[in-house]
């Protein structure tokens, strides 16, 4: 009150209330996941035009009565199961070491295997086919020279080698999922084995692998579900060498060099891959259960666990970690600069310097297909992580905060793309939006449409790190602002964002990074309207210019470095939840 006058704070004339809204936004992404499942379903039984168009069973008769299918199926068991092999080879020993010694310069470790998942597998692939290509690879090259064979001895473009290439990317993500194993696992045992005069090796093979092997187990299935619905690794050294796992054999089925697209097949074909992945997810959650009551050990607050000392052993893990990112890395990374110089791929010389230039950078930068990809490229770096975490936020409120009956299911559908590979997801957008939203919307073939299928497919990534972050807010501070007549936005606005705001900015970068990245759905949405400078890179190397291909990903990735810079200054600060390759 001042001078007898009262002066009252300025109201909206309509207050409304946001629970409803958010509701409803929830509601509408759950129905287009759901959506998109059902599109599946009935692509599955979904005649080609030419058989008129009806609903039969001919896609799953032709699907399981070609033994062709069969043997993809094979190549995509035995390629996933050596993938987790050679990823937890890499992963298991190192998370131990970095948790559990006293290993100096850990933190380096988590920041080079954080940067690492960011590194498109489509780059490493390309990098290992100069390295161990039968004619021109430096590695056979060298055999060939040393030992005298008429052709080199090792060829990437095997399941073997492709799982091993594969293996090498995954290794970061395994890292990321261990890791945590063993920095939550109680010491006590360990140090009691130490005490009664057990060994290391005993140690760690007694004690320490059996407390840690359910989680590692969940990892595995995990990494399995990933690895089975790899692409780029498979199409850039198997589809050259006619060798098929589940994501080239629909990329083939999609993309027919003289015959309309089977999407009956394609359907088909899905809905086994949907069957075995949830197959797969729901043992990786029943392996979580139990883990957290069968293996718990309850210690006193504050207990730190002894470390185990390297001493000078410490070089030799350093040696180890510097070997794997040489070959997953840095060794691809110059074999691709080398490429890219030269006119044409040819072995390694001294004498090629000679013809080094940089035509191919000039082609490239100098098209319109890589200013048009360029542009697409940033329009989705952009809307997507901008999109997907406000719908993310959105979900994990609703399944974290609103007390909404049946809010579990948000979370069920939410965890979707995570379960199901995501080309299924960019199969089914493209078969909707293909035959049942062409008048009504005319996405097909849009920036839209990638724009629409990359958010739904992050949407699991970032709910998981949501769901983290919320529930380490308590409600005290949330129940204090409505007792004082706040309404659900504004609480929303006011303390949640404020206090989320690392954790926002780092799934942003995270999306944001993939999104720059992505292959695999763009793969089966992406044709000359929207075409992605991923695909482009892919383009060229299917039409075999392999050194403009060589060029292409390394402009690319020069244009990813400002993101990974920030990345690397904000985003890190938080640890990602959750990754998807």
């Amino acid at each position: 009150m001042m001078n007898g006058t009262t002066i009252s704070q300025p109201r909206w004339p309509i207050r409304l209330d946001a629970r409803p809204f958010l509701i409803a936004i929830s509601g509408v992404v759950v129905l287009i996941l759901t959506a998109l499942l059902l599109g599946v379903i009935l692509m599955s039984f979904r005649a080609p035009p030419a058989g008129g168009g009806h609903y039969t069973l001919n896609g799953y008769r032709d699907v399981f009565q070609d033994p062709f299918t069969y043997k993809v199926f094979l190549n995509t068991a035995l390629f996933s199961i050596m993938t987790v092999a050679v990823a937890l080879f890499v992963a298991v020993p190192l998370a131990w070491v970095v948790e559990r010694t006293d290993l100096p310069g850990k933190s380096l470790v988590y920041v080079l295997m954080s940067l690492g998942v960011l590194m498109p597998g489509f780059l490493t692939a390309m990098g290992w086919t100069f390295i161990a290509h039968p004619r021109i690879g430096l590695l056979n090259t060298l055999l060939m020279d040393l030992f005298g064979f008429e052709r080199g001895p090792i060829n990437i473009g095997t399941i073997p080698g492709m799982a091993f290439v594969q293996g090498l990317g995954l290794a970061a993500v395994s890292f990321i999922l261990v890791a945590p194993l063993y920095r939550a696992m109680d010491g006590s045992l360990e140090e009691a084995g130490a005490v009664h005069g057990m060994r290391i090796v005993r140690r760690l093979w007694s004690i320490t692998v059996p407390l840690t092997l359910p989680g590692i187990v969940a990892a595995s299935i995990y990494i399995l579900i990933l690895a089975m619905s790899a692409f780029e690794v498979p199409a850039f050294l198997g589809l050259a060498n006619k060798i098929f796992t589940f994501s080239t054999y629909i990329y083939i089925q999609a993309n027919p060099h003289e015959e309309l697209p089977r999407y009956d097949m394609m359907g088909a074909t899905s809905m086994l891959m949907i069957f075995v992945a949830l197959l797969l997810t729901w043992g990786y959650f029943r392996i979580l259960k139990a883990s957290h009551h069968r293996y718990a050990v309850v210690t006193g607050r504050g207990y730190r666990p002894k470390l185990f000392e390297l001493g000078s052993r410490w070089l030799w893990v350093w040696c180890f970690i510097g070997l794997y990112f040489l070959l997953a890395k840095i060794l691809p990374l110059l074999l691709l600069v080398y490429i890219s110089l030269v006119p044409y791929p040819q072995p390694f010389s001294l004498a090629s310097f000679s013809e080094f230039s940089l035509e191919h950078y000039r082609l490239f930068l100098g098209s319109k297909l890589a200013r048009q990809a360029a542009l697409n490229t940033g329009l989705l770096v952009v809307v997507v992580p901008t999109v997907c975490v406000t719908i993310s936020f959105i979900l994990s409120w609703i399944v974290i905060r609103s007390r909404v009956a049946g809010s579990y299911l948000f979370d069920v559908a939410a965890f979707l793309p995570h379960a199901v590979p995501s080309i299924i997801f960019a199969v089914a957008a493209a078969y909707v939006a293909l035959f049942y939203l062409k008048d009504l919307l005319p996405l097909y073939g849009t920036i839209v449409l990638l724009m629409a299928v990359y958010t739904l497919v992050y949407i699991s990534l970032a709910t998981r790190g949501f769901n983290g972050a919320l529930l380490q807010i308590h409600r005290e501070l949330e129940e204090a602002a409505q007792v004082s007549g706040l309404r659900t936005g504004r609480v929303i606005l006011s303390i949640l964002v404020p206090l989320l705001a690392p954790a926002i900015v780092n799934l942003w970068l995270w999306i944001a990074l993939l999104s720059f990245r992505e292959l695999t759905m763009a793969s089966m949405l992406v044709k000359s309207g929207n075409v992605t400078l991923p695909m482009v890179v892919w383009g060229y190397w299917s039409g075999g210019q392999m050194s403009g291909a060589a060029a292409a990903a390394l402009v690319s990735i020069a244009l990813m470095v400002p993101l990974i810079i920030l990345y690397w200054l904000f985003g890190r600060r938080v640890q990602a939840v959750s990754v998807a390759p």
